[in-house]
């Protein structure tokens, strides 16, 4: 009996038919793993810096293809690049375009103003920089001005203007993107004949 045992050959075995069968399953498992993970899906880029309430067209964006995998469906694709969507936060050149950073312009609280700093603005501050105001008020007898205070403690920047001139005083006049809920608190410092010091967020006035 022991002789038949050790002549029986493997194949005539029901475990290594199960046990050949779990190997190739194994083995296709992990190649379409490998599969899909290695599936490229078109994506958009930022072609520039956009900052929060600017328009995302076609103009601003291009098409990659990239390996997403499963979080594919968190970034904008050129189907779901709809005509309104306006960007939510400041997204970089280069950077892919998530679907949190995008959102319909009806849903937009913010705007844009234009201010003139009193101070010099560093060039290192740009498109898309976070950035505080400093708000320094007329005092009453007209000489001078009051202590400067914080007017907005976070404001984007949409655009520079480093003004020169032919003598050695400088301004800068910026492009800033502030909370609509704020505006009228800008609006109100410049026209009552405050200086207002823009600084790179971290700095002080």
């Amino acid at each position: 009996m022991s002789t038949a045992r050790a002549a029986r050959r493997p194949w005539t075995d029901l475990r290594f038919f199960i046990g050949l069968a779990l190997i190739i399953v194994s083995v296709v498992g992990v190649w379409l793993i490998v599969g899909a993970a290695r599936q490229t899906t078109p994506a958009l880029q930022a072609v520039r810096t956009i900052v929060p309430g600017e328009p995302l067209t076609s103009a601003d964006v291009r098409v990659v293809d990239v390996e997403l995998g499963t979080i594919a469906a968190g970034y904008l694709t050129p189907a779901t690049l709809e005509p309104g969507l306006i960007a939510t936060r400041t997204i970089t050149e280069g950077e892919l375009v998530s679907t949190a950073a995008a959102a319909d312009a009806d849903a937009g609280r913010t705007t844009s103003v234009v201010v003139q700093s009193a101070v010099r603005v560093p060039a290192a501050v740009a498109t898309g920089a976070v950035v505080e105001v400093w708000a320094a008020a007329p005092l009453a007898d007209g000489k001078g001005f009051a202590e400067p205070r914080i007017l907005l403690a976070e404001a984007t920047v949409a655009s520079v203007d480093h003004d020169s001139g032919p003598l050695a005083a400088k301004s800068t006049t910026l492009e800033l993107i502030v909370e609509r809920a704020r505006v009228g608190e800008v609006l109100a410092a410049i026209t009552d004949g405050s200086t207002l010091s823009v600084v790179p967020v971290g700095a002080r006035s």
